[in-house]
């Protein structure tokens, strides 16, 4: 059972808000996922953009949730980045306002969470890593590419069997500004929506 609070952010997503250019944009995912379920194969899924900080967090951390909420078995979310920094604090709030809970396991400059969003699945295991990090999966994943300067500087990615692009308009830009907040809730629900869409299609 999804949390309570979570379970409500769900409930209220539009995705008719989402414009036709998007969903074009979000069926190549839609068919890998699918392709890999008729096949009765799991479906990793790595998220990556550059400092794996911000955007490649939340899209892992919804798809995970979406998956869960419509019952679909076998995904496994995974993110990366093309270096590592840390899980960025306003992502991890923004999360928590939702009713997303983080557990620390380790304190360093680049902490260890665990990220859970229900009682019954297991949480994932968050901090920024590069995408190639020996917790991630190595082959038979799909490589979606939250950011496109990412997308542009990693021409390959090793073992990935799909590379599909999907960025998003980084919240860093906003940083230290009155817009902080709102822009990281704006980034947060529309990365909600398009992985809610993106399973919602699921057979």
């Amino acid at each position: 059972m999804i949390f309570k609070k979570i379970n409500e952010t769900i409930k209220g997503i539009d995705i008719d808000s989402i414009p036709e250019e998007r969903k074009e944009i979000l069926q190549s995912l839609i068919e890998y996922i699918q392709n890999k379920m008729e096949l009765g194969e799991n479906v990793n899924l790595n998220f990556i953009c550059t400092h794996n900080s911000r955007r490649s967090h939340l899209a892992q951390i919804w798809a995970q949730t979406m998956a869960s909420f419509f019952n679909i078995n076998n995904v496994f979310c995974f993110s990366g980045g093309t270096e590592a920094t840390a899980l960025y604090t306003s992502s991890k709030e923004t999360l928590e306002k939702v009713g997303f809970k983080f557990e620390i396991t380790t304190e360093e400059e680049n902490p260890r969470y665990q990220i859970f969003f229900s009682d019954e699945e297991q949480p994932l295991v968050g901090f920024s890593k590069t995408y190639d990090h020996a917790s991630n999966p190595s082959s038979n994943f799909a490589a979606i590419m939250t950011c496109s300067q990412a997308d542009e500087n990693c021409p390959f990615i090793a073992g990935a069997e799909k590379r599909i692009p999907i960025t998003y308009e980084d919240p860093k830009l906003y940083d230290n500004t009155s817009k902080a907040k709102k822009k990281y809730k704006e980034r947060s629900l529309q990365i909600a929506t398009e992985m809610f869409y993106v399973f919602s299609e699921i057979d």
